[in-house]
């Protein structure tokens, strides 16, 4: 269980901004839902919820996803539904319940690059951007490479309109935790491999994009693939699985992406 001495619903992303770097305890908050897995001390959380950021919305050419916007939205909304053959719709209904669903934020997950999460593979391998109050917006690709939490907040995240999608886990019941999960996707013709719960943060197999799109998609070049994806990308244990099993079990789960999108 976590705790904080002070609390701050604040009426402006800039008054949120301001209060964040009062203290290097001071902490966003979003839905809490998985800080209560910890068990840490904060100066004073600061509440997004009056900034009606809980939107999902259609523009020219993204998506666009308020940060505070839940993984029920993702799952009920009809433009997610619709996006990249309801691939957010998939990837989060498995997690817990209704209830738990309703008050995780998306925001909140992304920011904290969460290793455990099904929605962070499936963003990255859909191309999508994640747009900083201060760092402006950036690939998610490029957010997740770095190494440190910013001093900053995340704001929406942005997705392109047209592609296909398809997310593959493996967990030991059906609203456990995942082992391993994938989400492979086709946007222009060009395929992204994305990998998560390594255990760790989400990466992409550019080895087997870089097969993928550079031969016919034949089934022995999806082997290959899967196999170039087994050999770059690093596994490893923990109680739900070994690295081994997660490399094994990785690769049927690509393949099975794979033949989906194409």
């Amino acid at each position: 269980m976590f705790s904080f001495k002070n609390y701050i619903a604040v009426t402006s992303l800039e008054e949120a901004y301001d209060e964040l770097l009062k203290n290097k305890k001071n902490i966003i908050l979003g839905g809490t839902s998985y800080l209560r897995m910890g068990n840490v001390a904060y100066n004073t959380a600061i509440d997004l919820s009056n900034l009606e950021l809980d939107y999902i919305k259609e523009g020219e050419t993204c998506i666009h996803i308020g940060a505070m916007a839940s993984f029920r939205d993702l799952e009920i909304n009809e433009i997610t539904q619709q996006l990249f053959d309801g691939v957010l719709d998939r990837c989060v209904r498995g997690i817990l319940g209704v209830q738990f669903r309703s008050n995780v934020r998306v925001g909140a997950t992304v920011f904290s690059k969460y290793g455990f999460s099904d929605l962070i593979p499936t963003l990255l391998a859909m191309d999508s951007t994640v747009v900083l109050y201060k760092g402006g917006e950036i690939s998610l690709e490029e957010y997740l490479k770095e190494e440190s939490l910013r001093r900053d907040i995340l704001v929406e995240i942005k997705i392109k309109k047209e592609g296909r999608g398809s997310f593959q886990s493996i967990r030991k019941s059906k609203t456990d935790y995942a082992i391993t999960n994938t989400c492979v996707t086709k946007i222009d013709d060009k395929i992204r491999v994305a990998i998560g719960v390594r255990p760790g943060k989400a990466v992409l197999s550019y080895r087997a994009m870089e097969i993928l799109n550079n031969n016919e998609r034949t089934e022995e070049i999806i082997d290959r693939a899967c196999e170039a994806m087994s050999e770059e990308i690093s596994f490893g244990s923990n109680m739900r699985g070994t690295a081994e099993y997660r490399r094994a079990v990785s690769k049927n789960l690509v393949k099975r992406a794979i033949q989906e999108v194409l």
